[in-house]
């Protein structure tokens, strides 16, 4: 048994759209501009606030789930962390009592201090009674205050903190302001570098903490969060096994470019612990694919990069050399979408893909599907979830289908999986995949004559 202590905060809130990623962004620039260690993990299956929340901390950010990467996982990650940081700041996912597991459910499992923000743009004394709930509905809770946020003036600031029926949770007030909002569209944030002020945007939500308690904590005020975080370094625990020369010598290319962009950053690492080596490239730029073994097309969004694709002309030539060979394919979501023949906008413009699958995808206005999923492939079965705004139309028979994670209950008929090309080695999915879950199984996506 190992342990370590580090101060700790989960970043909560009501529901979504709070602000907590504009909060944890805050705190994590702040402590950092300050000189200390911060690393932060992002509660849940998101791409997205990951890529803010490394700008902030200027250290890579991972996923945490109790079912998607397992306690045990978890625990680990936590721990690892511990050793060289000076304070961990986990974000929460949606409400702080949605799911299961909900962010509550990881807070009461390893004991993490949880402060909630509270968007209180449309309220005044309510704000007092969400407060007192988020923090008694639950009692084994460590609840460390509330911090109200989108607040109108530093009059309304005072209505909020007077309606707290205990006034030594009042974190204080985040003041409304477009200096610092994080935009959005249909699947989460804007990602931070398609912002030429990004940082600036960040540095401003910084300096706004600085006027409330929460960004007035001192190095000897964040010992208050101190948690001791323990890993079984003996225990046998298939979830952190990471068989080294599974993947040893194989190049397997990754497409990473605006379009191509939903990369778990433990996945990459689980990769190159089995010994692969990463090649990344364009789909847009690149005229073809780099040397490699493997080719991997991560989620995305394609349907806003769609012209691009399309001209690319070359790039699609290679990619379907690449198929022919009968070299695996890995394509997640929007990668998967970009191996179609189309790519339908909402409003009925087409526009030419890869044509590697037969048929077409199309967007719609709200939500397809959403949820954590698991997929049984060759080597067992790995945890992921599905997160998308298009359907698609296609002739080829699902090989098999995901199903809900335990405990969900599954919209549909889950996610197919296609397997296609001249071996079967092309095999595409709505399904992210975490592939720390079952490296092994992961692993044998990328490797030539692995069937599904």
């Amino acid at each position: 048994m190992s342990t370590v202590t580090c101060p700790v905060v989960l970043i909560s809130a009501p529901a979504s759209g709070q602000g907590k990623t504009t909060v944890a962004c805050a705190l994590a620039r702040l402590h950092a501009r300050q000189g200390r260690r911060v690393r932060v993990f992002k509660c849940g299956p998101d791409f997205l606030d990951p890529y803010w929340l490394t700008l902030a901390s200027g250290a890579p950010v991972h996923q945490i789930d109790l079912w998607m990467n397992g306690e045990a996982d978890c625990a680990q990650r936590l721990h690892d962390a511990a050793l060289d940081a000076d304070l961990i700041i986990v974000e929460g996912v949606m409400g702080l009592f949605d799911g299961p597991p909900s962010a509550a459910d990881l807070a009461q499992r390893f004991g993490l201090p949880v402060v909630a923000v509270i968007d209180a743009s449309a309220m005044a004394g309510t704000f007092g009674a969400l407060a007192y709930g988020l923090q008694h509905y639950r009692d084994s809770l460590f609840f460390a205050g509330v911090l109200a946020n989108r607040v109108a003036s530093p009059g309304h600031a005072v209505m909020l903190e007077d309606s707290l029926r205990e006034p030594a949770q009042w974190l204080g007030a985040l003041m409304r302001s477009d200096t610092f909002a994080l935009p959005e569209r249909h699947l989460g944030l804007v990602m931070d570098h398609e912002l030429a002020d990004a940082l600036q945007r960040v540095d401003a939500a910084a300096d706004a903490l600085t006027t409330t308690r929460l960004g007035q904590m001192t190095a000897d005020d964040l010992q208050s969060w101190a948690v001791t975080l323990e890993t079984n370094a003996d225990a046998e625990n298939e979830l952190l096994e990471f068989p080294f020369g599974l993947l040893l010598g194989q190049t397997i290319a990754v497409a990473r470019d605006a379009a191509f962009c939903f990369l778990y950053a433990a996945n990459l690492d689980c990769l190159q612990a089995m010994g692969a080596r990463m090649a990344y490239f364009s789909p847009m730029a690149d005229e073809k694919l780099p040397l490699c073994d493997a080719l991997w097309l991560p989620g995305g969004y394609p349907e806003l990069h769609a012209q691009k694709i399309a001209a690319n002309t070359a790039m699609k030539s290679s990619i379907a050399a690449h198929v022919q060979s009968g070299k695996p394919v890995w394509a997640e979501c929007g990668g998967m979408m970009a191996l179609f023949g189309e790519i339908t906008d909402v409003d009925g413009k087409r526009e030419p893909m890869w044509g590697i699958l037969p048929g077409g995808v199309t967007m719609q206005r709200h939500l397809a599907a959403l949820g954590p999923q698991q997929l049984e492939v060759a080597g067992g079965i790995l945890r992921g979830h599905t997160f998308h705004y298009s359907t698609c139309d296609t002739p080829l028979q699902s090989f098999t289908r995901t199903q809900a994670a335990p405990g969900q209950v599954l919209r549909g008929n889950g996610e197919s999986l296609y397997v296609t090309g001249p071996t079967g080695s092309v095999r595409a999915s709505y399904f992210h995949a975490w592939f720390p879950s079952n490296p092994p199984a992961a692993a044998r996506l990328f490797l030539k004559g692995s069937h599904a």
